[in-house]
């Protein structure tokens, strides 16, 4: 069952021409268009379904720095700054609060590992401190776990991803933005070897520049224009309760569960460190990209081998700007969540906070989340393809940063001096990748060429 999440207006057509399209409307794509606009540049959003009905309002909501990547850090200190002015910009309501984050640990070894991410994060001056046992106890009334202490951060806030695209979708408009839903973007066109518009199901538009901000539908849309980005998709299940009482205003997670306060006085529960990976034909294909990260992250992921399998297998890798593509047959990603997992989740918090005994779970839900084999975003141009721009592969930390990677993209795009350094995310440190697609633009044509190898 897809969360429930506000319409927002379409534009009725498409204009002939922009300075930047973008492509995907969830809150990256969303965010991109919110900051180009209030440059003063002309730029179009296009959906294939509705804005945020994927993974941007499926997410836990939580806004954090603390246990990023080192690479992710000054992205997340400035995406939190843009968090807490973000009702303001939008003149709506996102649900960001500050509320602190806590990690707990039953381990010794999980403290040590929170003790050395905290050492390597000092050079930023967060506020991320280690917990005592004591503390941690009391955080948790009535917990029959014995723990070993904990990493907190007060700063850390949490946000509702069903409120918080939507309204940065509609303030982009508001300062100028188009947006136009229901429209799938096929593929490119090229003029003197760089883009020069986009091919939608609705016609064609002349442009500068293109923002692919696709998430789990990325890989795809690049495969057709002969850029290899190495993707793949884990599913996350997430469920929320009816009001509760007695339960902590800050969110916590521990090595089987997780929750955190939402903005109607219910809970959003997830069971930590469990998402499905589900075989899948490009499993085999990018497996050796991914086998350094699956060392190290196995026992966060359950693998699975059902539908998806053949459903990816029969999915075109390539069409005609003419034919209907696999955008517009699947508007919207609705997976079903594992139940097996949320139903861990809840048993999980029953025992350890006795409040959650009776929570009333109202809905569940499932979604698709673009994961890149060192789980660092990508976010910069692709050099093979001068004026295309990717925003993709936040590996599940899209909502927390998606301010900061929104005026980021923005900053690239403009020429602009950046939010920060945009080294850690470019897409030319996947150098095997990063070959075939250079390989791939030295067979395509130049002018007037429609991209779709």
């Amino acid at each position: 069952m897809a969360p429930k999440i506000p319409t927002i207006e379409s534009d009725p057509s498409l204009p002939e021409r922009a300075d930047v399209v973008v492509i995907g409307g969830g809150i990256i794509g969303s965010s991109t268009a919110l900051f180009l606009a209030e440059r003063g540049i002309d730029v179009l959003l296009c959906e294939k379904g509705r804005v945020a009905a994927e993974q941007s309002s499926r997410n836990w909501g939580w806004v954090r720095k603390m246990g990023r990547d080192p690479a992710e850090i000054p992205l997340s200190i400035e995406s939190l700054r843009l968090w807490e002015g973000m009702n303001e910009r939008t003149g709506a309501e996102t649900g960001f609060r500050r509320a602190g984050i806590a990690y707990v640990c039953t381990t010794e070894k999980e403290l040590a590992f929170y003790e050395d991410w905290a050492g390597q994060a000092r050079q930023y001056q967060l506020d991320a401190r280690l917990m005592p046992a004591s503390e941690v106890a009391a955080m948790l009334p009535g917990t029959t776990r014995t723990w070993t202490g904990g990493l907190y951060t007060a700063s850390d806030g949490r946000a509702e991803p069903q409120m918080a695209a939507p309204a940065i979708a509609t303030a982009a408009r508001a300062k100028g933005a188009r947006i136009v839903q229901d429209c799938a973007v096929r593929g490119l066109e090229t003029t003197a070897g760089r883009v020069s518009g986009v091919i939608t199901e609705k016609g064609t538009v002349a442009c500068d520049a293109v923002v692919l901000a696709g998430g789990a539908w990325s890989r795809l849309f690049c495969g057709n224009l002969g850029i290899d980005l190495p993707a793949l998709k884990v599913l996350g299940s997430v469920m929320r309760t009816a009001p509760m009482e007695g339960v902590p205003e800050h969110a916590v997670g521990g090595g089987d569960f997780a929750f955190r306060k939402r903005l109607d006085g219910g809970y959003t529960i997830a069971q930590r460190n469990a998402s499905v990976a589900e075989i899948v034909p490009d499993s085999f294909r990018l497996f050796f990209d991914f086998l350094p990260n699956l060392r190290t992250s196995w026992h966060e992921l359950r693998l699975r081998v059902g539908g998806r399998f053949l459903e990816e297998w029969r999915t075109p890798k390539s069409w005609r700007m003419d034919e209907v593509t696999p955008f517009e047959r699947v508007r919207t990603l609705d997976p079903v969540p594992a139940q097996d997992i949320l139903d861990g989740a809840k048993r999980n918090l029953a025992e350890v906070l006795p409040a959650f005994r009776t929570a009333q779970i109202q809905e569940s839900w499932g979604g698709l989340i673009d994961v890149t084999p060192d789980a660092v975003p990508v976010i910069g141009p692709v050099d093979a393809l001068p004026g295309f721009y990717l925003a993709t592969g936040f590996s599940g930390h899209g909502f927390g940063i998606g301010p900061g990677a929104g005026k980021l993209m923005a900053d690239l795009v403009a020429g602009d001096t950046p939010l920060v350094s945009p080294e850690p995310f470019r897409f030319d440190r996947f150098a095997r990748r990063a070959a075939r697609t250079r390989l791939a633009a030295g067979l395509q044509a130049t002018d007037g060429q429609r991209l779709n190898a």
